[in-house]
């Protein structure tokens, strides 16, 4: 299972935006177990409890899109990711468009709530590292993303992204390539660009890895 631990990690802290209460007693109750268990600092009905102290300084916003009859909740999301918060949505919505346009928004990863605890908490883990992680939902929508906003990338951004995906280091990337360490980045810097410039932007490493599996570049079994 794509589970992700950390030893030694530091205590991992989340806000739950929720307007049910037993999932958000049922998150709580998962985050209390997790190995090592996350703490939650706060959780409520609307975005606000995200805003305000102590769920203001969580390290990942576990955020449910439809806390209302109006639609996804895409302005909050975004609000959000550009304040530069981690946010995994977890949701009762599984359709295709709506997982991808989390993703475009930069919503770290997308989770409906039938995936559960196993996949949930992995991603709060994953999130709060920085960390990719793709759960089965966003597996399948990455296979049949047929839109056509993807980027022109050269042979080599290909082949340095994909490196980079695979190694810890820029450096490593480089003594691999038998090229600079500038030439590294300056290929992840205009990839980065030219995401951007079709509106979706990959400020993270996390953020370029959901990208080049929406796009085709790698798959899940690569990671």
């Amino acid at each position: 299972m794509n589970l992700f631990r950390r030893p030694e990690a530091p205590d991992v802290t989340a806000v739950i935006v929720d307007d049910h209460p037993v999932v958000v007693a049922g998150v709580r109750a998962w985050c209390a177990l997790a190995d090592p268990p996350i703490r939650v600092v706060a959780a409520g009905p609307t975005v606000a409890v995200a805003w305000t102290d102590p769920g203001a300084q969580a390290d990942v916003v576990v955020l449910d899109l439809q806390l209302d009859a109006t639609g996804p909740a895409f302005g909050d999301l975004k609000r959000l990711v550009d304040a530069g918060r981690q946010v995994v949505v977890y949701t009762m919505r599984a359709d295709r468009e709506t997982a991808l346009t989390a993703l475009d928004i930069g919503a770290f990863t997308f989770l409906t709530k039938a995936e559960g605890e196993d996949h949930l908490i992995a991603a709060i883990q994953a999130a709060a590292a920085s960390a990719p992680y793709v759960p089965p939902t966003l597996s399948g929508a990455f296979g049949t993303d047929e839109r056509s906003h993807r980027p022109r990338l050269s042979p080599r951004e290909q082949q340095v992204l994909i490196e980079w995906f695979h190694s810890e280091s820029k450096e490593m990337v480089a003594r691999r390539l038998t090229i600079t360490v500038h030439r590294v980045n300056s290929c992840l810097e205009r990839v980065r660009i030219k995401y951007a410039n079709v509106g979706r932007e990959a400020p993270t490493k996390a953020a370029l890895v959901a990208r080049a599996l929406q796009d085709g570049l790698i798959t899940t079994d690569d990671l």
